[in-house]
């Protein structure tokens, strides 16, 4: 059979790492590349034999390719800390390493929301590439939204990954905040706005997007919860990007060089009132966390 290094970046994953980590000690090595946690990631870590190595974030994509370099393994399963192997998954693994078919595998992902597992849906049983040769490729540079690129065949598995993206609504919140701003950054970038019209109809609409649509009113209360946080989440990103739009303004009118990226907290813009440059450039963009949180 051939030899497999699973890969994982982390930042304050120690609750994940609890469910994922034990899935994975059949793997030959498993490398962790942290960014600075402060919780108990690492010696959970330690607990499960990994290797860990500590690099200051830039990206997603830098730093995932960092992390597939380490691996001493041609064969890498790179996954996030919050991603969780069904034993019918390991099962397939093992036995598809012990004669690879393909470069690269597609693994199916359900969706895990307070505590209930999407089975209709998009939601439900959408596919990522995760295990690859790295001879054959590795991920691309791009800072979020990073994908791995293979030169060959890729192949299919059939069993999946439980993806348990938050452990609380607080948690879900927190996020909320910061991709939402991300995301408004981005479409702000791509010279993107949003009109009054398209914002009073954003949660009416896209809820009726994600609960009928998207199949999530067969997923019981967690998916009529994830249907209306998601409508919320648009219109609150539409918001951020008039908002953006509006400070940029401000800053070309006072003669300010134009930016190409800002931070959305308003103590970096305001001082006593008066639109300043941002103390600091904020290059990184949003994570797609989840398929329904569309930048």
């Amino acid at each position: 059979m051939q030899l497999l290094s699973a890969v994982i970046i982390t930042c304050n994953e120690e609750n994940n790492l609890r469910k994922s980590l034990p899935k994975l000690t059949w793997c030959d090595e498993i490398i962790i590349v942290d960014s600075g946690s402060t919780d108990n990631t690492i010696e959970v870590c330690k607990r499960y034999g990994c290797k860990i190595y500590h690099k200051q974030f830039d990206g997603y994509g830098a730093q995932k390719q960092f992390a597939v370099s380490l691996a001493r393994n041609k064969w890498v399963l790179c996954l996030d800390a919050d991603e969780v192997l069904s034993d019918k998954l390991v099962e397939e693994i093992k036995e598809e390493m012990k004669d690879p078919q393909a470069a690269g595998y597609l693994i199916p992902m359900t969706f895990v929301f307070m505590g209930k597992e999407f089975r209709y849906g998009k939601e439900a049983w959408r596919y990522f590439l995760r295990l690859f040769n790295k001879e054959a490729g590795n991920f691309d540079d791009r800072k979020v939204h990073e994908k791995i690129v293979v030169d060959g065949q890729q192949k299919k598995f059939k069993n999946n990954i439980l993806h348990y993206s938050y452990r609380s609504i607080s948690q879900y919140f927190n996020k909320f905040n910061k991709y939402s701003s991300y995301g408004a950054e981005m479409a702000y970038q791509k010279g993107k706005t949003r009109s009054l019209l398209i914002i009073i109809l954003a949660i009416p609409l896209n809820f009726l997007k994600y609960y009928f649509i998207e199949l999530n009113m067969l997923n019981g209360m967690s998916g009529f919860y994830w249907s209306v946080f998601n409508a919320f989440y648009h219109f609150v990103k539409y918001i951020k990007i008039r908002e953006l739009h509006g400070r940029m303004k401000e800053l070309e009118d006072l003669g300010i060089p134009h930016l190409t990226s800002i931070d959305l907290e308003p103590e970096y813009l305001y001082n006593e009132g008066t639109p300043v440059k941002p103390k600091e450039l904020v290059t990184e963009e949003a994570e797609q966390i989840s398929s329904g949180w569309s930048i």
